[in-house]
């Protein structure tokens, strides 16, 4: 089997470490562009973690052919999108939650675009050694919507005073026995995926549990780490 990875940043960089553990049997490519289009060819399973960004090779991907997988990250956008798209993905297409510190882990939350898409894209995880949870197509998918919401909760605490950053961490820890606590994890997730997680869940939702914290969105403005201050 035939992997090509496409794409950079945290996202690609822990998908390929995840690969390597996983798919070892399997050669692995990576590539930022597709300056060079024979690669599609050549591979069995696309995975792109750019979905959610720009720009998104779409035009690429509609002339691949019915037996191809692709797997797209996507967080920010449903998979439905690409519905209304002109012309249609005719492979099989599958989504999966690319949020750093959330890929290279042991299962990965999956979705699919088409039901008969499932058993397909079920099967190529499996065979990549890829332990997998299928979930809905929507934006945020499971885990990344709470640990986003749980961050966010954690901004309007330290910006009302009530607790500081190290003591909120640690009581997540060890109230919730979470890896992180949810200033730590933001640091590691990254301030600018975490915004633009809830912009995206709130303009979806209109849920008042994924508003931006004004601290929050203050630290994205200011591309600061929260565990770089300890002041509101």
């Amino acid at each position: 089997m035939q992997i090509l990875l496409v794409g950079d940043g945290k996202a690609a960089y822990e998908t390929y470490d995840k690969l390597l553990q996983c798919a070892s049997s399997h050669p692995t490519k990576a590539i930022t562009d597709f300056t060079n289009k024979s690669v599609l060819r050549e591979a069995d399973v696309i995975i792109d973690v750019r979905f959610d960004e720009a720009p998104f090779h779409y035009e690429q991907y509609t002339e691949m052919p019915h037996n191809k997988i692709l797997l797209l990250g996507c967080l920010k956008r449903q998979l439905a999108a690409l519905e209304s798209w002109e012309p249609q993905i005719k492979c099989i297409v599958g989504g999966f939650n690319n949020f750093p510190t959330f890929i290279n882990r042991s299962l990965w939350e999956v979705t699919y675009l088409h039901e008969h898409h499932r058993p397909i894209l079920s099967d190529t995880l499996t065979q990549m050694g890829i332990e997998h949870r299928f979930v809905a197509d929507r934006i945020g998918m499971v885990t990344p919507r709470i640990v986003a919401m749980i961050i966010n909760e954690a901004a309007l605490t330290l910006q009302e005073k009530t607790a500081n950053i190290a003591d909120i961490d640690q009581a997540m820890k060890l109230g919730t026995n979470y890896p992180y606590g949810p200033f730590e994890w933001a640091d590691r997730i990254g301030i600018t995926a975490v915004y633009e997680l809830l912009d995206a869940l709130y303009k979806d939702t209109h849920d008042e549990r994924y508003k931006i914290a004004p601290l929050l969105k203050t630290h994205y403005l200011r591309q600061q780490n929260f565990l770089d201050t300890t002041t509101v």
